[in-house]
């Protein structure tokens, strides 16, 4: 059985300000309705004996991933949550353990959760293609035919043709400058290197133990210490921590002599930067990309993506990127985007958070938005799901005053348990053990006024959690 393996770890800075630590791109819908998870979730469903989706991601998105695979009733194959990052070897090893454990015989179909694929039906057939050399003990990769010659992708030279459409790799190669990537493309045998893999999971760990021992003897000690948790797999920390970072290529592909490339032409692109997600968005005929309430006059060539909050207006430009959000807007020329990368380093060094959070974050009880900050005050607007509740907590530094706007919350504030309707209010003094439920069947929704002298969203002591944090 097919048994697709999502990897969901990146954090998305080369889309910032959209995508941000907290919500990173693969969890955006960023050219359709549907995310880019659901969307390769939703490609994945539709192959040949495809089993629900296995997903490798960090802690703090499983949630996320829960949701979004509810949302769009698809089952989970197992959700893995992967303690630290160590590239993509050790995340397909156990996931390879965890397949193997429902399926002696499993194939993996190695996706990034971030990636777009157009052509469908191409990418099917490649997949059959691909799996039919994976039974024959082939490990698989897809290589994107080249449309141009492009410098921020690793090639891949194919050999000898092996049938059913596929290759031996002749060699990896890693990005090139302009001219060798012009070359590559003129000769006509590189592919660009899409990190989407097709092996038997046995396969792969067979080919781990002989290259790369040390990543599987990390994996199987973490796998065999992991803990379930909800309807997730919580990856033992220490065991899997152990393990060497390395990406496949470097510690399986480019050393088995058992790697094959089967080429495609499929719509691919990973949706690296912003140029690339306006090179495969619909434009009008001024080549122009325009999301939200924009106002555009003698504008050209440019993706300007406004926000919910305000109207942007363009005049006399061309070849920008303008995305804005609620607490950030970038603006950048399109050739250059690629250097977001250096706002938020800057950010970090900088103490921010603008990298980590949105302004309105979600959590797995609902969502929160922080509509005004000033000194030791902070107001948020909060709504809470029908049948959920924040968890039962203190804070050392903080008080905190409830107005409800809509719906009913059960309100906990130490010895008292008490409903809080429309347009009534509540004080949660500084130390005392709260807690706020809705037990209803429509969202509430309600403005929070903090008061003290340290704001942290770390000022917070769990005394009890449903979705299990700390």
């Amino acid at each position: 059985m097919l048994h697709p393996v999502i990897l969901s770890g990146g954090s998305g800075t080369r889309l910032w300000p959209l995508s941000r630590q907290n919500q990173p791109k693969q969890f955006l819908a960023l050219v359709g309705d549907h995310s880019l998870y659901q969307e390769t979730v939703l490609r994945a469903s539709k192959l040949p004996g495809a089993q629900p989706p296995i997903t490798v991601c960090a802690d703090d998105h499983r949630f996320m991933v829960g949701e979004q695979l509810q949302a769009v009733g698809i089952a989970s194959g197992g959700i893995l949550l992967e303690p630290a990052a160590r590239s993509t070897a050790p995340a397909i090893a156990i996931a390879a353990l965890h397949a193997l454990r429902h399926d002696a015989e499993a194939t993996l179909l190695v996706m990034p959760a971030d990636h777009l694929i157009e052509d469908e039906a191409a990418f099917r057939a490649a997949v059959e293609a691909a799996t039919g050399l994976a039974h024959d003990g082939w490990l698989v990769t897809f290589g994107i035919r080249p449309d141009y010659a492009e410098t921020g992708y690793g090639y891949i030279l194919r050999g000898d043709a092996l049938g059913e459409g596929g290759f031996r790799v002749e060699r990896f190669v890693e990005k090139p400058d302009k001219a060798t990537a012009e070359r590559y493309v003129a000769e006509g045998t590189y592919a660009w290197n899409s990190g989407m893999f097709l092996f038997g999971a046995q396969r792969y760990l067979d080919e781990l133990a002989r290259h790369a021992p040390a990543i599987l003897d990390a994996a199987r000690a973490a796998m065999a210490a992991a803990k379930a948790d909800l309807d997730f797999t919580r990856v033992d920390r220490d065991a899997f921590s152990a393990s060497p970072s390395d990406s496949i290529d470097y510690a399986v592909m480019e050393k088995t002599d058992r790697a094959a490339v089967v080429p495609v032409s499929c719509g691919w692109s990973d949706i690296g930067s912003w140029s690339s997600l306006w090179s495969v968005a619909q434009r009008d005929g001024e080549g122009n990309r325009y999301e939200g309430d924009v106002i555009a006059v003698d504008t050209r060539d440019s993706l300007v993506r406004a926000s919910e909050r305000r109207m942007i207006a363009t005049i006399g430009v061309e070849d920008l990127v303008i995305v804005d959000t609620p607490d950030a807007t970038l603006v950048a020329r399109k050739d250059r985007v690629q250097d977001v990368k250096a706002v938020v380093d800057k950010l970090k060094s900088a103490g921010r958070q603008e990298h980590l959070f949105h302004r309105k974050v979600y959590r797995p009880w609902g969502s929160y938005d922080s509509i005004g900050v000033g000194e030791r005050f902070q107001v948020k607007r909060i709504v809470v799901k029908p049948g959920a509740a924040l968890s039962l907590q203190k804070h050392s530094h903080r008080a905190e005053h409830w107005v409800v706007v809509s719906g009913v919350a059960e309100v906990t504030c130490d010895d008292r348990v008490f409903d809080l309707h429309e347009n009534e209010s509540t004080y949660i003094p500084l130390g005392s053990v709260h807690r706020l439920r809705n037990r209803g069947t429509e969202p509430v929704e309600l403005i929070e006024v903090q008061s003290g002298n340290y704001l942290g969203e770390d000022d917070i002591v769990r005394l009890e959690d449903v979705y299990g944090r700390s």
